[in-house]
């Protein structure tokens, strides 16, 4: 991280996380084993991991330092445990009784007054009264904690705690049964004895409890079943009603991160609680910063037994973008979300001397004086001494390249020189303009490379003495258009973990989302504090699914994992508030469903949706076998000793397609799909399919139309895509198949592309 540059507002890491980054290595793995060989004289796992363990240990050391070689005893998300090992110990404890594989304990990264307006969500209409707000909908939060005295917290007008929750824990200052829960955060747990095994010279600094000392969680949490809080704002910008996508649902929160890495035994503790304390919806905001097979994919594994219990699990697609291959979370059976700007920017005004004004990007929360000041153009602002000699003027500055990379010098120059106030020129398509202006501690705007042109006639064409401006600050605008986008950030299929499932799903508000933050922590370098922090990333989006899950179980409290994202990907939007189809920021060109997912959420259409795409845990299963995994691979994944791999498939019964053909091959190819699509509308119903045309491949449906005769019938039908004889290395095409009938409108994207892709 560079100094000056708050890199945790563009890629939400939190500057303080760097205190361990350089401490040692330590041998921590999670160990999967056979419960059923289980000798009966055990009266619980635990006690067999401990004998099993101590079995390993060299001699010297005795039972309780085996003991204490344990982290953590899993239950629900696998038959298991973690423990730091020696690499000897690790070696010897695979020959034991019972033993099935161990994975490393690998690092992962953590990767609103407006956004739920701008999703159409109405207090008298639609997803929220339908679900009664999530009405105590549990919603489980995996993150770095939460600040239970924030205002989204509270429970004001709330019922109380529904039977369903098992939870009894709220720890927060080392008790475990807090005052600070209500009936709003109903549960509170933190997990750090991975951490703490893994950076055991920093125990010193770890304190036991929820309390988030980072930000994100506190923000995930809110946006995602935060309570209504009026006269939100962020220093003076964004103001308005801030609330959680579903408001009356209830929170339970897992701190599980606790730095720049957070631990997999930590990660797999915390879910593991939460599908015992009986959670509706996950929302995980971190992933691996590198491909992890799914069976080594701590949150692969976890999230397989949440799908088994019924939960829905909400997990961001990672800020690695704009290159596709770049997916973090791409599990089939994870409902994996991209990230998309808002309809509303964070402005400044340049007024020039000739009164020509100019609006830029800026979220500078200070005050500014009003009076004229000289204006100067300085090329790149890279001579820090030249700029100390104009530092009472408006600097000008300009780069032909709007990357990160080629800002960081020039800003610290301009905070070096502390310059009255500056004028960015840059074409900001690789760059969030908000997390860039809010890092920069002196009034800055950042404007566009036409505008830019403006500003240098001016002071080329007047003289030195009449070259005068000013600026004004904290203008919010809204109906900015096109929007949304998907952001440059927000990570691109396809999934390396499994391509043949077309990922994102879904794609979500994540840039520029006001969200609750702790009061102690400053939202800005120039440590400004506030009740509310705007923050961008898929860290964000994925929340807002997530509150969407929630409002959807509260209105459907008999559908799957599966048929909640199935509505929620097949009534998305693809076109933006200019009716174009959706726009990618990283290419400027049409969003492809690598980027885009099915579409933009719409909650209220997810509403009703009139057929769904269901599956459940054989489907992945047949997934898996087809993978070629091996059983042990895959009863690492299912926590199920037998396995049937009978009919395996990649065909899974999917709201998507994603074909690949080889580039070069001279010979046509056409490949099938299998779907079957439930009615979940109100009686008899005929749905007729209509294609999108892809240029060169012909695309066809047996049968084009479905004639339901009762609710929840379901009926197949076939896909096929034939290719041409040569298709262009790289080249992604895309179209959509769309089923209709008198009320309702079904979607499901369509990707070609070719094989390269598939690494």
């Amino acid at each position: 991280m560079t100094s000056n540059i708050c890199l945790h507002m563009l890629f939400y890491y939190i500057t303080s996380l760097h205190i361990i980054s350089t401490l040692a290595h330590s041998d921590n793995y999670i160990i999967h084993m056979n419960l059923s060989a289980m000798p009966t004289i055990f009266l619980n796992q635990h006690s067999w991991y401990e004998s099993t363990l101590s079995q390993v240990t060299p001699t010297n050391n005795n039972f309780k330092s085996t003991s204490s070689k344990i982290i953590y005893t899993y239950n629900n998300v696998m038959n298991g445990f973690s423990a730091n090992l020696s690499p000897e110990e690790h070696e010897a404890l695979k020959t034991s009784h019972g033993y099935i594989s161990s994975i490393p304990d690998l690092p992962l990264k953590l990767h609103t007054t407006h956004s739920p307006q701008f999703l159409g969500l109405n207090p008298y209409k639609g997803a929220w009264p339908a679900s009664d707000f999530g009405k105590d909908v549990i919603v489980g939060v995996v993150d770095t904690g939460v600040w239970p005295e924030s205002e989204s917290f509270n429970d004001k007008g709330m019922t109380k705690i529904p039977s369903k929750w098992k939870g009894q824990l709220c720890q927060f200052e080392n008790t475990n049964n807090s005052s600070l829960c209500n009936k709003k955060l109903i549960g509170a747990r933190y997990f750090n004895k991975g951490f703490l095994a893994k950076y055991s010279n920093i125990s010193r600094i770890i304190v036991n409890t929820t309390r988030d000392t980072f930000g994100h969680g506190t923000h995930t949490s809110s946006i995602a079943a935060g309570s209504r809080v009026d006269n939100a704002s962020f220093v003076g910008l964004a103001n308005g009603t801030a609330t959680g996508i579903a408001s009356l649902s209830r929170l339970a929160i897992y701190k599980v991160g606790w730095g720049p890495d957070d631990v997999a035994s930590d990660i797999l503790a915390g879910i593991d609680a939460a599908i015992s304390d009986g959670v509706d919806v996950l929302s995980i905001s971190f992933g691996f910063n590198r491909i992890v097979p799914l069976y080594e994919n701590v949150i692969s594994i976890a999230t397989f037994a949440a799908m088994e219990k019924g939960i829905f699990v909400s997990a961001s697609a990672g800020n690695g973008g704009p290159s596709f291959n770049t997916m973090d979370n791409g599990i089939p059976w994870v409902t994996t979300v991209a990230a998309s700007t808002l309809d509303r920017e964070f402005h400044g005004n340049l007024t020039l001397g000739n009164g020509v004004s100019v609006i830029g990007f800026s979220c500078y929360p200070g005050k500014f004086s009003t009076s004229n000041f000289p204006i100067v153009f300085m090329g790149m602002c890279d001579n820090v001494k030249e700029l100390i000699k104009v530092k009472s003027k408006i600097v000008v500055c300009e780069f032909k390249k709007g990357t990160l990379a080629n800002l960081v010098k020039p800003i610290q120059n301009l905070i070096a020189a502390k310059v009255v106030g500056s004028v960015l020129i840059t074409n900001t398509i690789q760059i969030d303009e908000f997390s860039l202006s809010s890092a920069i501690p002196i009034p800055s705007i950042i404007i566009n490379p036409k505008n830019g042109e403006i500003v240098k006639d001016f002071i080329k064409r007047t003289s030195y003495s009449s070259s005068i401006a000013k600026m004004s600050f904290k203008i919010t605008s809204f109906d900015v258009r096109p929007a949304p986008s998907v952001d440059f950030y927000s990570s691109r299929g396809p999934s390396k973990n499994c391509p043949y499932v077309l990922k994102p799903d879904i794609t979500g508000p994540g840039t520029s989302i006001l969200a609750a933050w702790p009061t102690n922590i400053p939202v800005l370098d120039f440590e400004s504090y506030n009740k509310f922090n705007i923050l961008s990333g898929t860290s964000m989006s994925c929340p807002h699914i997530a509150g969407v899950a929630a409002l959807l179980k509260g209105a459907h409290d008999d559908w799957s994992p599966a048929a909640i994202r199935s509505a929620i990907m097949t009534t998305s939007d693809i076109f933006d508030n200019t009716n174009e189809h959706i726009k990618d920021i990283g290419t400027g060109n049409k969003a492809t469903p690598l980027a885009l997912g099915a579409g933009h959420v719409n909650p209220n259409r997810a509403l009703d949706p009139g057929l769904i795409y269901d599956a459940g845990v054989q489907d992945y299963v047949n997934l898996l076998c087809a993978l070629n995994f091996t059983q042990k691979n895959i009863t690492t994944i299912t926590s199920s000793s037998v396995n049937d791999c009978s009919k395996p498939s990649l065909d899974l019964n999917y709201p998507s397609f994603i074909a690949f053909f080889n580039a070069g091959i001279s010979s046509k190819i056409t490949q099938h799909f299998h779907r079957t699509v439930t009615n979940v509308g109100e009686g008899q119903t005929t749905y007729v399919a209509s294609i999108t045309p892809i240029k060169r491949f012909h695309i066809n449906v047996i049968p084009n139309k479905l004639v339901f005769k009762k609710k929840n019938q379901k009926i197949s039908y076939r896909l096929s895509i034939e290719g041409p004889r040569m298709i262009q290395k790289n080249k992604v095409s895309f179209g959509y198949l769309t089923w209709k009938d008198e009320k309702h409108v079904v979607r499901s994207p369509i990707v070609v592309t070719t094989h390269s892709f598939n690494l």
